[in-house]
């Protein structure tokens, strides 16, 4: 027996409408024109036997049948789009491995070496989101995250992955290479300021002991992925880790015009929560990063 079940297009159609309360916005939204839209509407209220909107005016809104039936549809169409999305990856979306960590640290080490561990590991559906600080396993809805800290976290498995070191990096048409430079003049030298760590020129001043004369001033960017390029493109000094640099060194892009880099208070940890922690996916995830991180010339000190 056939279901009373109307085309799934009329339903894509009513669902655009109901929430712009417009066919225009809706058939933009689907590529189709706007007498297409009104054409999937009319034949949805046929088949329904109701009217779903009515002109008040100028403006276009629901009955109440249809502001009604687009709540009871709207969680329906959302179950639909993810059995299909399903169905696509082969897997539940719930099996998906979430790795959370800063927008600094995705950019500048994660992203670019993420190759190898997709390439190892082709059975896991990985996602990366971004965020600052240390992660709450209660609310995130990340299965694994790494930070940066001064220790490790309670009541949640914490790795050391690394120390962290810092150092000054330029471009050379901003110092050339090779020059002698005994202390950091802020009054001649522009730098370039991070927003997510605004204390990163004092800490690395005060480990380093250079002598220094001026404010620090300049640009300020929101983390080292932005600052990088800005350094790279001669915009000023920058104060990062060392490990997000060591190719731009290596390539010329950048050099160290103050000498070696300091070691930051700081390391960088993994976190994961104690009832997971030995999920295939979780371990052999912390697996590469441990071993990617200690690979030759990375610029960091393993632990």
């Amino acid at each position: 027996m056939r279901r009373f079940i109307p085309s799934l297009s009329a339903l894509e159609c009513f669902d655009l409408a109901a929430r712009h309360r417009s066919f225009t916005r809706a058939a933009e939204d689907l590529g189709l024109t706007q007498s297409g839209v009104s054409r999937q509407i009319g034949t949805l209220e046929q088949f329904l036997g109701v009217r779903l909107f009515q002109r008040i005016g100028s403006r276009l809104e629901l009955t109440e049948i249809g502001a009604q039936y687009w709540r009871e549809i709207g969680p329906l169409m959302a179950g639909l789009e993810k059995a299909a999305l399903d169905a696509v990856r082969g897997q539940r979306l719930e099996e998906a491995l979430i790795l959370q960590t800063s927008p600094g640290f995705a950019a500048c080490w994660l992203l670019p070496r993420l190759g190898g561990f997709l390439a190892a590991h082709p059975e896991v559906i990985l996602e990366v989101i971004e965020a600052e600080g240390t992660c709450d396993f209660s609310t995130s809805p990340a299965d694994l995250a790494i930070v940066r800290g001064t220790g490790a976290v309670s009541d949640v498995r914490s790795d050391r992955l690394c120390a962290e070191t810092l150092t000054v990096v330029a471009a050379p048409k901003l110092i050339p290479p090779g020059a002698t430079l005994d202390h950091l003049d802020f009054t001649r030298l522009p730098t370039l300021q991070n927003a997510t760590r605004p204390s990163l020129w004092m800490t690395w001043l005060r480990l380093s002991g250079l002598p220094h004369n001026g404010a620090i001033r300049g640009v300020r960017l929101g983390h080292s992925g932005l600052l990088i390029p800005a350094a790279c493109a001669g915009l000023g000094l920058a104060v990062v880790p060392r490990f997000y640099v060591e190719d731009d060194l290596r390539q010329g892009r950048l050099w160290e015009p103050f000498g070696p880099a300091v070691t930051s208070p700081e390391s960088y940890w993994i976190l994961r929560p104690e009832e997971r922690a030995h999920h295939p996916h979780l371990t052999a995830c912390v697996t590469w990063l441990k071993r990617d991180m200690k690979r030759p010339n990375t610029g960091i000190s393993p632990l």
